[in-house]
């Protein structure tokens, strides 16, 4: 499907078009014929003028992300749509030159053969058509790497013919200059800021400290997660970073002379840098088979498995986004991987709250934190995706109810939507529907919760005792994966060939579908009107029942409940803009939306922002609070 820009970015691509089409032809009566080769040196310096403005959106260190505070990656579609409109000035140069030389008979042909201007200029044309043509998502995203080195190459050889091409008008030289000065200090920034994060001799004090012990400061564990992922942690990492930041990892034991872009799922607080890495082809697939590998070496005499070390280079971080302190109520959506994007931004308000409570007051502490709520909702397949963050996920409950506990006025309310899992929700449903009302979790019991290591291992566990169980099972993987997106339009339930459910209605509302106990009849001949089955999220407190001892807490515990029994679990897809609106009714404030998945729940996301923008007359004398909204893909 052919996905436009947004309106924004459509004005700001129409606009430049344009003005460049203003420029070349202003002044000039395009039927004269004796006008022709004027048009064609007013649009051939118009083209060689566009150089500069296109290098400066390339780079990753540019003035224009410094001015106006925007990352490169936000800056790259503007990139791409402002390259694309040199070949349109330059087929017009060429185009008019043609033109002009077409009533002299086979004086055209003449000059492509002999005239070495002319030759220069069609080599230049030539590889500006192959540039344009490669960089459309398709040819892009068929193999990154490659298209990365045949575009740097192929702007230089464009760079040295548009040279030769223009060589004799010496005041058009300082427009190549320039896209050369810009690129090599692109490339000198990033290769200064690479040598300073990773030599341990930038470093005295962690190095003197032990948490260096070579030249190179960084060395990464491999750990491999469920559904072909890769958790890579570096601890005590030489820099620090802000929620919702990435970097570029490159491991070259691993992956030779490859840098991939991660978003690090961890926040400073934690004393280590991680990465939720899924593997696809190439290099993250070789990050995968590489910790399947250690995984599956021998443990020592201890009984514990060696932690085997791989040196990696950082390079960054990058990214920026407004602060999300700043607002009254945050909502949260997330698809799969994309919580390695909007965890972090959570427990960075969440630590906000945490220090907001040493001091005692929101005004001694410095980047207060003045959100009251927040909303927070993830989509997954299957249970194995929720250890990647059941954690992080519980400890942010606990941290809240033990501020509530300290009077701040705050709220965390988390939901999980399981869409190829109904067996998990089902036993999760049996274990919070056990526990009797108003009994609450400690911390020392949420950290017997199950590692995402620990949760990993779980659901191998399981797979092999369906495997056992039932055949075929070497297909459960392979219909996870061929499932629709969660932010796809359909919304009818399927099921998969080996009769797994994968459920993929929307649930409209969740406390109507918590409180009626729906289930999901996706499977089931029995009947087709039902859209989901939720399980309740129990509202629970710090208050303990004397009816539930801490014994059939601990059996409670073991067995391994992957969420705090105040998360609520769903089997189906969310209704982002319920979500959404509920959040708004309840601010005092301004709300911010923040979106990070698949590209079908973004441009849901995006579009239910607008709609609820104009529904509720934003900033249109009804008093209703500002919203700004925030969406990370998957790539760029």
């Amino acid at each position: 499907m052919l996905r436009l820009p947004t309106v924004g970015g459509v004005t700001l691509v129409v606009a430049n078009i344009i003005v460049l089409i203003v420029l070349c032809f202003y002044g000039f009566d395009t039927s004269d014929q004796w006008s022709f080769e004027d048009i064609a040196y007013r649009t051939g310096y118009m083209s060689i003028a566009q150089l500069p403005l296109i290098f400066l959106l390339a780079g990753k260190n540019n003035i224009i992300g410094y001015l106006t505070g925007m990352s490169y990656e936000k800056l790259n579609w503007l990139h791409r749509w402002t390259s694309r409109c040199l070949p349109l000035t330059a087929t017009i140069h060429f185009g008019y030159w043609l033109g002009d030389w077409w009533p002299y008979g086979d004086f055209v042909g003449q000059k492509l053969r002999t005239d070495p201007l002319t030759i220069r200029g069609l080599v230049a044309w030539c590889v500006l058509v192959w540039i344009t043509f490669s960089s459309v998502t398709p040819i892009r995203g068929w193999s990154y790497e490659f298209f990365v080195i045949q575009h740097v190459v192929s702007f230089a050889v464009l760079i040295a013919f548009v040279y030769l091409h223009v060589a004799p008008w010496p005041e058009m030289h300082a427009y190549i200059w320039i896209p050369v000065a810009l690129f090599f200090f692109d490339r000198i920034i990033r290769g200064l800021r690479t040598l300073y994060i990773n030599l341990s001799i930038f470093h005295p004090q962690q190095k003197r400290s032990g948490q260096m012990s070579s030249l190179w400061a960084c060395k990464a564990e491999f750990t491999p997660l469920p559904h072909n992922t890769t958790r890579i942690s570096i601890q005590n990492p030489p820099i620090g970073w802000k929620a919702g930041q990435h970097m570029f990892l490159s491991c070259h034991s691993i992956v030779p002379l490859q840098s991939h872009p991660f978003t690090i799922a961890s926040i400073h607080e934690d004393g280590r840098m991680e990465f939720i890495v899924k593997a696809e082809r190439g290099g993250t697939k070789k990050f995968f088979k590489h910790a399947e590998k250690l995984e599956s070496l021998p443990v020592n005499q201890s009984g514990t498995q060696q932690v085997q070390l791989r040196t990696v280079a950082l390079e960054g971080p990058y990214g920026s986004l407004r602060p999300l302190r700043q607002f009254d109520s945050v909502v949260f959506l997330a698809g799969t991987t994309g919580a390695t994007f909007t965890v972090p931004l959570m427990r960075d308000i969440v630590a906000a709250w945490k220090s907001n409570s040493k001091a005692g007051s929101f005004l001694r502490v410095p980047n207060t934190a003045v959100t009251r709520h927040i909303r927070f909702v993830w989509v997954v397949k299957s249970r194995g995706q929720l250890g990647w963050f059941s954690s992080q996920l519980s400890a942010v409950v606990e941290d809240v109810k033990t501020l509530q506990g300290q009077g701040l006025k705050i709220a965390v309310d988390i939901s999980v939507y399981c869409t190829c899992d109904e067996s998990f929700t089902e036993e999760y449903k049996s274990l919070v529907t056990s526990l009797p009302e108003k009994k609450g979790l400690h911390q020392s019991e949420v950290e017997g919760l199950p590692t995402p290591r620990e949760s990993a291992v779980d659901e191998k566990v399981a797979l092999e005792k369906q495997t056992r169980a039932e055949e075929p099972t070497t297909e459960v993987h392979e219909i996870a994966s061929s499932t629709p997106s969660i932010g796809d339009v359909e919304t009818k339930e399927s099921c998969g060939s080996d009769e797994n459910c994968c459920c993929k209605a929307t649930i409209e509302d969740e406390d109507a579908i918590a409180s009626a106990n729906h289930t999901c009849t996706c499977c089931s001949p029995k009947s087709d009107t039902t859209k989901a089955k939720a399980a309740p999220a129990t509202t629970m407190t710090t208050e303990r029942s004397d009816s539930h001892t801490d014994s059939e807490t601990s059996s409670l515990l073991s067995k391994k409940m992957l969420l705090h029994p105040s998360i609520g679990l769903f089997n189906g897809r969310p209704q982002p803009r319920n979500i959404i609106r509920k959040s708004l009714e309840q601010a005092l404030g301004e709300s911010a939306v923040v979106a990070c998945g698949p590209t079908g729940l973004t441009d849901q996301v995006r579009q239910d922002c607008v709609r609820l923008s104009d529904e509720r007359a934003i900033h249109k004398g009804t008093g209703a609070q500002g919203l700004y909204c925030h969406i990370e893909g998957f790539g760029y």
